[in-house]
């Protein structure tokens, strides 16, 4: 049986709600056929006041084994470096951080905001904040670039915003049955199983993004038109399976006609907030889009997308429902 201890930091339980709505396998499946002892949540976790804070203290010290390590939110580091703005237990929450990581068999950040500090390290940051072993795309974060488990892995990134429930049941589950050896990393420590493929994999409107056709307005769903070229949807470059595991088993954002916003990635939200980021795609002398999808040069892509835009047929012209 694999013991599991969930802490959240700087968040806003946006992980929590999206776990227990989770199907494939459910949260009572992952404690009644797989077995999980799940030793403590700041949801579910039956144990209050000194009865919990018993358990964080045996975890750290050593004295009660871990399996799995869950962190859900920022690691908050200020006040100058204090960390009591975020205070649990009768201790800054990086202290419980950093001595309950070092005891843990694996350790997984579950989250943008546990990956890489997401909405909360946004400049000017006031709070500190910070992923587990990333900030932003830069490799560090709280517990250091070289740091490892027990079990000699670095930190497993699940990233989202949330992310997926089945993305976090089904690697618990992966983990939680000895199978730790198994999942392979990308260079951001996310499991490729689910982040190889982009948001654009299985996306509705993919024929309209190879003819290079745009829609004009939000809203019309699957009708018409690709949200990459006016309204700043990030699918062709952001890593996650969304358009194939599909939320509430029927829809995503590009299928509903919302911009992907690129929520599995480090520049997630919005590149910081830049002016004019937000549902706008930034382009270069108004024109070329500053950013092309993964694998493509900006020469190689325009070269494409004008051929495209040539050859585009009159249906990817119109739009396709008529109810």
């Amino acid at each position: 049986m694999a013991t599991v201890l969930w802490l959240q930091g700087g968040a806003c339980s946006g992980n929590t709600m999206s776990f227990t709505t989770a199907e494939e396998p459910s949260v009572v499946d992952l404690i009644v056929d797989f077995g999980l002892d799940l030793i403590w949540h700041p949801s579910l976790g039956e144990e209050l006041g000194e009865n919990a804070k018993k358990i964080f203290k045996d975890v750290a010290s050593g004295a009660r084994p871990l399996d799995i390590f869950v962190f859900e939110g920022t690691v908050i580091e200020g006040p100058e470096g204090s960390g009591r703005f975020n205070m649990f237990a009768e201790r800054p929450m990086k202290d419980w951080v950093n001595d309950i990581a070092a005891q843990a068999q694996i350790v997984v950040a579950l989250g943008d905001c546990a990956c890489w500090g997401g909405v909360p390290a946004t400049d000017p940051n006031p709070t500190s904040s910070t992923g587990l072993q990333f900030h932003k795309r830069a490799k560090g974060g709280f517990l250091g670039a070289d740091f490892k488990s027990k079990f000699g892995l670095p930190v497993i990134n699940i990233p989202g915003c949330p992310a997926h429930p089945d993305w976090i049941t089904q690697i618990i589950v992966a983990l939680a049955s000895g199978r730790a050896g198994d999942i392979a990393l990308d260079e951001l420590h996310r499991p490729l199983t689910f982040f190889k493929s982009f948001t654009q994999t299985g996306c509705t409107r993919v024929q309209f993004f190879e003819y290079k056709q745009s829609t004009t307005s939000f809203g019309e769903g699957t009708r018409t038109g690709c949200l990459f070229y006016e309204f700043g949807c990030r699918g062709p470059m952001t890593h996650s399976p969304c358009n194939r595991i599909l939320w509430n088993r029927q829809s995503s954002k590009t299928r509903a006609g919302m911009p992907c916003t690129g929520c599995t990635e480090p520049e997630f939200p919005f590149f910081d907030l830049a002016p004019g980021t937000v549902f706008k795609t930034q382009k270069v002398s108004g024109v070329v889009p500053k950013e092309v999808p993964e694998g493509n040069d900006h020469l190689t892509y325009m070269a494409h997308a004008m051929a495209a835009r040539v050859a585009a047929p009159q249906w990817s012209k119109e739009d396709m429902f008529v109810v």
